[in-house]
C-alpha cells in the first residue's frame, strides 16, 4: 500500500512523525519492515488465516450476521474463526452482553463499549460500536465526547479506569458512589451490567493489538465518524506498530534455533510433569515461588516501556484523565495492596453465583466462555502430536493472574519460570497490561516454530484471564458493599 505525507494526496492515510524518520533512515540505507499488511491481522499472513481456518465459511457468516456487532465476518471474527468452538462461545456471550435483554438500554451498552475500547485507544472497536450508534440513530450527540452525555454514564470513568489499569485499587466506596448518587445513580444489577461490559471490552482490545487485527474500512462510508478516524491513522498505527523506529535502532535478537527451543520446552514440560509426581511443593514453598514471581514480574518489560511517549490518541474525546494508565501490582520500595487469594474469592464459588443473580444468565454465559478458552486444545504442540498442554495454558493463565495480584494456593508458580521464556513474557505483560504498545516484533520474538493459530490461542488466554482478572476485583468490592 502507497502513502504519502502529501495532505492533498487522495490515499486516506498520513504518515506519522516516526514514519518519516524511518523513511529517512530507508533512505540511508537502513533495512525497514513493513509495517502494514492486507487482510484481517498485521501480523498473519492472510493466506495462513484462510487456510487455517476450521470453520465453514457459510457457519462463519451466519454466526457473524446473528452475532457481530457488525452483522458480518469482520476481521475480528475471521482471526478468532481460527479457533470456532471457542468463537461461537465469544458470539453468543456479547450478543447476550450488547442486544438480549438487560438492565441497561442497547445505545447505552454501545457507549459504554466505546469507553471502554477507548482507554487503550482501540480505534478498532470504538468504530465497530459507533456504526451502532448511527444504526439506531440515538442520542448522536454522544459521539463528540464525553461532556455530551450524561452525568450518570459520565460517573463511570473512575471505574473504568481503575478496572482498565490498576483494578486492584477498587474499593466498596467506588461502588457506594455509583449507587448513591441521588439522580445519577445506578442499581446493583445495572452496574454489574456495567462492568463486565467494561472488562469484556478492555480485555476484547488486548486480543486486537495482540492479534494485530487490521482496521475495518467502511466502504460505504455509513458514517463521518470513521472517516475522521482513519483519516488520522498512519500504516504504523494500523499494524498497531507504533515502535518501527526504536525497532530498527535496537539490538538485533539473539539468533537461537527455534527448532531448540521447542525441544527445550518439551523437555521441561515433560521434567515438571515427573517433578510433581515425586514430590510435591509445600504451602510454604509455593507461597515463596509465587512472591519471587511476582517480583520478578516487575523487571518484565520495564526496559523497553518506561517513560514512553504514546502517539496522541485518536480517540481521545471519550477518555478522562488519559495519563493514568497501568502500573505494577507488586512496585519497588511502596506499600503494596494486599495479595487477592483465589480461595478467599474465586470466580467458581463467588463472583459466579453473585453476576447470575443480579444479572441473570449471564454468569452461564461468562463462565462457558472461561472454560472454553482454558480447556481448549488439539493435543499438538507446533510439529509435535499428541502433547498434552494443560500445564502450559494454566502458565499463561496463572501468569497474568500473578501480574494481578492474584495467588491460587494449589499452583506452583516455579513452574511460571521453567514454561515461560522471557520474550513470551514481555509480550504477555504488553498485551495484558497496555495492549496498545503492542509490536510485530514482540509477536514474531516467541515460540516461533508454533503455528499461527497457536499464538491466537495464546491471545485467547490472556484476554480471559483478564477479564476474569478484573471481575474478581471488581465483583468482590460489590459483594463487600453488599455486605
Amino acid at each position: 500500500m502507497s502513502f504519502s505525507a502529501d495532505s492533498t494526496s487522495p490515499n486516506p492515510f498520513h504518515m506519522c512523525n516516526i514514519c518519516q524518520k524511518v523513511i529517512r533512515k530507508k533512505d540511508k540505507g537502513v533495512r525497514v519492515p513493513r509495517p502494514f499488511s492486507s487482510g484481517p491481522s498485521a501480523f498473519i499472513p492472510k493466506e495462513e488465516i484462510v487456510e487455517a481456518s476450521q470453520v465453514d465459511p457459510l457457519t462463519e457468516q451466519l454466526l457473524a450476521e446473528a452475532y457481530s456487532p457488525s452483522g458480518q465476518v469482520d476481521h475480528l471474527t475471521q482471526v478468532m474463526g481460527l479457533h470456532p468452538h471457542y468463537l461461537e462461545s465469544f458470539l453468543h456471550s456479547q450478543f447476550y452482553l450488547l442486544r438480549m435483554d438487560g438492565p441497561l438500554p442497547l445505545h447505552c451498552r454501545h457507549f459504554i463499549a466505546i469507553m471502554a475500547a477507548a482507554r487503550h485507544q482501540c480505534s478498532f472497536l470504538v468504530s465497530l460500536h459507533v456504526r451502532e450508534f448511527y444504526r439506531m440513530g440515538v442520542c448522536l450527540d454522544w459521539l463528540k465526547g464525553l461532556q455530551y452525555v450524561p452525568q450518570r454514564l459520565r460517573n463511570l470513568n473512575e471505574i473504568n479506569k481503575l478496572l482498565a489499569h490498576r483494578p486492584w485499587l477498587i474499593t466498596k466506596e467506588h461502588i457506594q458512589n455509583l449507587v448513591k448518587t441521588g439522580e445519577h445513580s445506578w442499581s446493583l444489577a445495572e452496574l454489574v451490567h456495567a462492568v463486565v461490559i467494561l472488562a469484556h471490552f478492555h480485555a476484547l482490545a488486548s486480543f486486537v493489538f495482540g492479534s494485530g487485527i487490521n482496521p475495518q474500512v467502511d466502504t460505504q462510508n455509513t458514517n463521518g465518524f470513521q472517516a475522521v478516524l482513519i483519516s488520522n491513522y498512519c500504516t504504523c498505527d494500523l499494524a498497531s506498530d507504533h515502535h518501527l523506529d526504536r525497532d530498527l535502532s535496537s539490538s538485533s535478537p539473539e539468533t537461537t534455533d527455534s527448532v531448540s527451543e521447542l525441544e527445550a520446552l518439551m523437555d521441561r514440560m515433560k521434567r515438571l510433569q515427573e517433578e510433581r509426581e515425586e514430590d510435591e511443593a509445600s504451602q510454604e514453598e509455593m507461597a515463596t515461588r509465587f512472591e519471587k514471581e511476582k517480583k520478578e514480574s516487575l523487571l518484565v518489560g520495564s526496559g523497553d516501556l518506561e517513560d514512553e511517549v504514546m502517539p496522541t490518541s485518536k480517540v481521545s474525546q471519550f477518555v478522562e484523565d488519559a495519563t493514568f494508565g497501568y502500573q505494577d501490582f507488586a512496585r519497588r520500595g511502596e506499600d503494596n495492596p494486599p495479595t487477592f487469594r483465589a480461595q478467599d474469592y474465586s470466580w467458581e464459588d463467588h463472583g459466579f453465583s453473585l453476576v447470575n443473580r443480579l444479572y441473570s444468565d449471564i454468569g452461564l454465559l461468562l463462565d462457558d466462555k472461561f472454560r472454553t478458552a482454558c480447556d481448549l486444545t488439539y493435543y499438538n504442540m507446533a510439529s509435535h502430536e499428541d502433547v498434552d498442554t494443560t500445564m502450559l495454558r494454566r502458565a499463561l493463565f496463572n501468569y497474568v493472574h500473578c501480574m494481578y495480584g492474584i495467588r491460587y494456593d494449589d499452583y506452583d508458580y516455579g513452574e511460571v519460570n521453567q514454561l515461560l521464556e522471557r520474550s513470551l513474557k514481555v509480550y504477555i505483560k504488553t498485551v495484558t497490561c497496555y495492549p496498545e504498545r503492542t509490536t510485530r516484533r514482540m509477536y514474531d520474538s516467541y515460540w516461533r516454530q508454533f503455528r499461527h493459530s497457536e499464538k491466537v490461542h495464546v491471545n485467547l488466554l490472556l484476554m480471559e484471564a483478564r477479564m476474569q482478572a478484573e471481575l474478581l476485583y471488581a465483583l468482590r468490592a460489590i459483594t463487600r458493599y453488599m455486605t
